[in-house]
């Protein structure tokens, strides 16, 4: 964790301005649930509430600000056209609203983006420009199309009407009738987190506001320390894999945020498997970083009464299928078993039979006499099995060796026995 220092002065944004937003965007943009988990409390430590702006018509909270700014824009402007810079999440949100209002659109998003952000802003009739390696280089590309083209520049979060539009969740959250001690939210650019900081601390200024970054991204921790920011690399939370934060938000940030918290890949993948799992919500890896942080910092929220923002759930199917699967690795419930056998006929079938009769699903099979280093009358057989948990890997291991077949269970990287 690293802590904010803090900043006196009068801020760019102020709950009047975010009440306004909230007139604004009503009835065009959803009211989303704060619900409690039970399940996710128990696994915390704390009595969990979650915002679902994955619920949004474009499954993310951006609506809220795109709605806001675009509503603000003169005539003249919304006859010129908008462009924006997005990994995706604020590009549908620019997109879907222009089009409702017959605004033009060009979207410039990085390379990498996943393929259903692409599509769908595609599909909300923006003009879609696939540029720059990251953010940074994509927002560089549309500076120079806004200056060629005279359109209007909506920046993802460094624009006061943006973070007002945002700062409506926490109205949501708080004006709704839940007590909460603290806000967990991701941060990128940090437009979300200053909007809810603004109305939270204005509303409830006990509560305690905490920004979560992914630990490859964490630029916003670093300016607010007087650091060169110095983020990069392959990260599932491409919504918040930001190298440059605003000049408007780290202002914001610095004044009401409690503390910034790093989480890692593991943890945003876990965390997005249990928002499948327990919730039964589809959650992208910047989306689920506030849960992520929750879980990896119990300590941090022991006993609170804490407010979570989903932020969004456009994740692309291969990455959430290979979370899927990775997950089900991890908690011992896909395994691979490697068992020493004599290459005779009948032996593969009578694997199989044990395996079954122990109650495991036979997924694949892999039988070697030729490129493993075994006797010439062996063969190494590797099979892939469903399993309830770690326990009955042990009973199916138990079962293979009591009937005179040595079987080890594999590590699911590197194929090496681990026991």
């Amino acid at each position: 964790m690293t802590a904010p220092a803090r900043h006196d002065g009068a801020l760019p944004v102020t709950l009047a301005d975010v009440r306004a937003a909230a007139a604004t965007i009503a009835g065009a943009v959803e009211r989303t649930p704060l619900a409690h988990s039970r399940t996710l409390s128990e696994i915390c430590g704390c009595k969990v509430f979650l915002k679902f702006e994955n619920l949004q018509y474009t499954a993310s909270f951006k609506e809220r600000g795109a709605l806001n700014k675009l509503a603000r824009l003169a005539p003249a402007q919304r006859r010129a056209g908008v462009i924006a810079c997005s990994a995706g999440n604020h590009a549908q949100g620019i997109a879907y609203h222009a089009q409702r209002l017959g605004i033009p659109a060009v979207i410039v998003m990085p390379e990498g983006t996943p393929f259903t952000k692409i599509s769908q802003t595609r599909r909300f009739g923006a003009e879609v420009v696939v540029k720059g390696a990251d953010l940074s280089e994509a927002q560089d590309h549309a500076a120079a199309l806004q200056r060629d083209r005279g359109l209007v520049f909506v920046h993802p979060y460094d624009d006061p009407e943006i973070i007002a539009g945002q700062g409506t969740i926490a109205l949501e959250m708080l004006e709704g009738g839940e007590t909460l001690d603290a806000l967990v939210v991701p941060v990128g650019g940090g437009g979300l987190i200053s909007g809810i900081a603004v109305a939270a601390k204005a509303l409830r200024p006990a509560i305690a506001v905490y920004g979560v970054e992914a630990a490859l991204y964490p630029a916003m921790s670093q300016v607010l320390r007087g650091e060169e920011p110095r983020a990069g690399g392959v990260t599932i939370a491409e919504g918040i894999a930001v190298k440059r934060p605003g000049a408007v938000t780290r202002k914001i940030v610095s004044a009401l945020v409690e503390d910034i918290v790093l989480v890692n890949e593991n943890a945003l993948e876990q965390a997005v498997l249990l928002m499948l799992e327990i919730e039964k919500s589809v959650t992208e890896g910047a989306g689920a970083a506030g849960l992520a942080a929750v879980v990896a910092n119990r300590a941090l929220f022991a006993g609170k009464r804490v407010g979570i923002v989903i932020s969004g759930g456009n994740i692309d199917a291969r990455l959430l299928s290979a979370i899927l699967m990775r997950g089900l690795v991890r908690s011992g419930r896909l395994v691979r078993i490697r068992v020493d056998i004599s290459d005779q006929p009948g032996l593969l079938g009578r694997v199989a039979n044990l395996i079954g009769e122990a109650g495991g699903n036979i997924v694949e099979v892999y039988h070697q006499r030729l490129f493993h280093d075994v006797p010439l009358k062996m063969a190494e057989l590797d099979v892939v099995i469903e399993t309830r948990d770690a326990r009955h890997v042990d009973e199916i291991l138990a079962a293979l060796r009591a009937a005179g077949l040595p079987a080890n269970l594999l590590s699911s990287v590197t194929g090496e026995e681990i026991r």
